[in-house]
């Protein structure tokens, strides 16, 4: 399959061909090209992860949906397929396998599907002696046998209803209690999943011990070689080294559109169309809201050029006013909005701490002298008005006006 059908193709189909070959892959030895090939599609699988945003870190296994919940297994995966290439540097192969399996397990524990003793484990950085290791392989052993037996358990509990519910069909055509099973389905689908966790998260830590083993005796084997080598295997060294720089060189354009990170998709429309295969990850989406159409069908999407067709073509209008943009065009909308008011408001108390606000407006030199004469001459008014109130009594002046006067 090439990389463009790979593109195209859902992710839910994506994901259930990888775990074909994962679950092909370690019940028996497969061709290389086989394992190279879900390694590959696991990484299409997390790059659409990675644009869709089906998981965040704030969220638990609680938070996250039915449908969404295997999703967790794809870093799993990669790294039990990694670990069975064959490459002349095993080493790289190792530590490729070991980042998605410390990368699966950090993300079981942020949701909460860790055991404790695991987590008290892994954050005293190993068990100190060979009783603690014991006990410890002891219980994850019994914890891996528990899934595996609830796992069987459960595809006999399907395989059951499936029998009864074909009996039921046949017997009698009368449809009755299917939420009921919908939701016990439901219920038995995330049941299953959690428990596949469960399980992968044993293996996972057993395999991760056992690269860290075969790392560090290939470590300690490599230096031994190169302390006890001769010249022609130091050259050799040198010349494969050599090789592999020119080739990460020659190809490192072509490799550029895949180590750049993929721009998210923040549409909520866009991204579950791509979850059912209505869209895909390679097309581009603007945000662009469709409002609703309403009136006669011959009306709709046209242009109406006489008043008859603008009156027809306002029938059946809704009671209500139609949106003018969707939500996630309001939402970049208000970000906008809240930068430019963060911009303001930096320039704003650049502006208050500036020297020129803190040293005040400067005098002229002659400023004093004017608002010492406007001093003066507002006092000699004052005195003025101060002697004629003196000289003209209140009501002086109408003396003659009074009866009594």
């Amino acid at each position: 399959m090439g990389e463009l059908n790979m593109q195209e193709m859902p992710l839910p189909a994506l994901f259930e061909q990888a775990k074909k070959i994962h679950d092909l892959a370690s019940e028996s030895s497969v061709d290389q090209g086989i394992v190279r090939k879900g390694c590959e599609i696991l990484r299409v699988c997390e790059e659409m992860i990675g644009k869709l945003g089906l998981f965040s870190l704030n969220e638990t296994k609680d938070d996250i949906s039915t449908a969404n919940l295997k999703y967790i297994l794809v870093p799993y995966y990669l790294a039990e397929l990694t670990e069975k290439i064959a490459e002349d540097d095993r080493i790289e192969v190792l530590k490729a396998s070991q980042a998605k399996l410390k990368e699966f397990i950090s993300f079981c524990e942020t949701m909460e599907l860790v055991p404790e003793d695991e987590i008290e484990t892994s954050t005293q950085g190993g068990a100190s002696s060979s009783v603690d290791r014991r006990a410890k392989k002891i219980a994850r052993f019994k914890r891996q046998r528990a899934a595996e037996s609830k796992l069987l358990e459960l595809k006999e509990r399907r395989e059951r209803r499936g029998r009864s519910t074909k009996a039921a069909a046949l017997s009698s055509p009368v449809e009755t209690g299917e939420d009921d099973m919908l939701d016990d389905d439901g219920e038995e689908e995330r049941e299953a999943w959690l428990t596949t966790m469960s399980l992968a998260l044993c293996k996972a830590f057993d395999l991760l011990e056992m690269l860290k083993k075969e790392e560090e005796i290939l470590s300690a084997v490599r230096e031994k070689q190169l302390q006890d080598g001769e010249k022609e295997f130091s050259q050799l060294i040198l010349d494969e080294r050599t090789q592999k720089a020119e080739s990460w060189h020659r190809d490192a354009a072509t490799r550029a559109r895949y180590t750049k990170p993929a721009a998210p998709i923040t549409c909520a429309t866009f991204a579950q169309d791509v979850i059912e295969g209505r869209a895909k990850v390679s097309q581009a989406h603007d945000h662009k809201h469709q409002p609703l159409l309403f009136g006669p069908a011959s009306l709709v999407g046209m242009n109406p050029t006489t008043e008859r067709q603008r009156i027809a073509a306002q029938v059946f209008q809704p009671h209500y006013r139609l949106p003018t943009m969707s939500i996630e065009e309001a939402g970049l909308t208000e970000m906008n909005m809240m930068n430019e008011w963060q911009e303001r408001n930096v320039k704003l108390m650049e502006e208050a701490t500036s020297s020129w606000y803190n040293d005040g407006p400067k005098t002229r030199p002659n400023e004093d002298d004017e608002e010492d004469d406007n001093d003066d001459a507002t006092q000699e008014k004052a005195r003025a008005w101060d002697d004629w109130k003196d000289d003209n009594p209140r009501g002086a002046g109408n003396k003659k006006l009074t009866p009594c006067g």
